[in-house]
């Protein structure tokens, strides 16, 4: 009898941290989520009021799901709010609609700055001298279950949808091409035959995109993207959800295979932007920029 109880109260203490977790995220989705929250959702992501009833139910049970389990850190002095962490959670989960997914598994922090924050990078110069250096960030993604943000850059892309320039987007896109193994521009895609058409498409979109950078050219993706295929992926991310008109016409077969990872397609949650005038006279090129560095 003895080493009976001995055996089960083994399997309980084997079976409790599994239960208990699980258990109480089935509590936290069974309550709606607040009418105040929802009022930020409708506030703070402008293509929350565009969608379906489905949808919406969908990205409240993500946000719901992502508020639960991931913990938010204000740094230097700012301290987090509701409709903060409900802000970043709804646009970080606008990445994961129709999509089988169990909310960024390997992300437990976010931690918040009140504007862009400094980092530092150590540069290898010739003969293997390494530099320390200090950098302006925007956000980062670290692969041991970390983001950083800028608050204020995370106000500026809820503030304006359509500029393709998204930190929250960006970084969550970074977190999504982790889960392959190493943020390289290619995620976790399920079917490996999939790899093919998302290679070659990315591969030849990347190198276009590089040229137009190098020579200065206009593109509908920010050349922030042409730094290396990782940072393609997540600034084409931002143009796909942000410029998605724009995006399916300069970039077909990329936006194609962005409707197919990300299972939405945005372009039903945004007007089509106005036609460009007849005769308009040709834009100078665009001027070569330090953009504000995003990982």
């Amino acid at each position: 009898m003895d080493a009976l109880l001995l055996v089960g109260l083994t399997v309980l203490a084997l079976v409790l941290p599994w239960l208990i977790p699980r258990w109480r995220l089935r509590r936290a989705l069974a309550r709606a989520l607040p009418a105040s929250a929802v009022a930020v959702l409708e506030r703070q992501i402008p293509p929350y009021r565009n969608m379906g009833p489905d949808l919406q139910a969908q990205l409240r049970r993500l946000v719901a799901q992502f508020l639960h389990q991931k913990k938010f850190i204000g740094c230097e002095g700012l301290v987090v709010d509701d409709d903060m962490a409900i802000t970043i959670a709804g646009q970080a989960c606008l990445l994961l609609l129709n999509r089988p997914s169990k909310v960024y598994p390997a992300l437990h922090t976010i931690l918040v700055y009140p504007t862009a924050f400094v980092a530092r990078r150590d540069e290898v110069g010739p003969g293997g001298v390494v530099t320390p250096g200090r950098q302006s960030m925007l956000g980062e993604s670290w692969d041991d279950g970390r983001v950083v943000l800028s608050w204020d850059d995370v106000q500026r892309g809820a503030a304006d949808w359509t500029d393709g320039q998204n930190v929250v987007l960006h970084e969550f896109a970074h977190q999504l091409d982790s889960e392959s193994g190493r943020a390289n521009g290619a995620p976790y895609l399920g079917h490996h035959a999939r790899y093919r058409d998302w290679s070659e498409v990315l591969a030849r979109d990347f190198h276009a995109l590089r040229w137009q950078a190098m020579y200065r050219q206009r593109s509908v993706i920010d050349p922030y993207g042409a730094t290396s295929p990782a940072e393609f992926f997540a600034v084409a991310t931002e143009t796909f959800f942000e410029k998605p008109w724009q995006m399916a016409e300069h970039h077909t077969e990329l936006y194609g295979e962005f409707c197919k990872y990300y299972r939405v397609d945005p372009r039903a949650w945004q007007a089509p932007p106005p036609a460009p005038p007849a005769h308009a006279p040709d834009a100078p090129d665009a001027p070569h920029l330090a953009w504000p560095a995003r990982w």
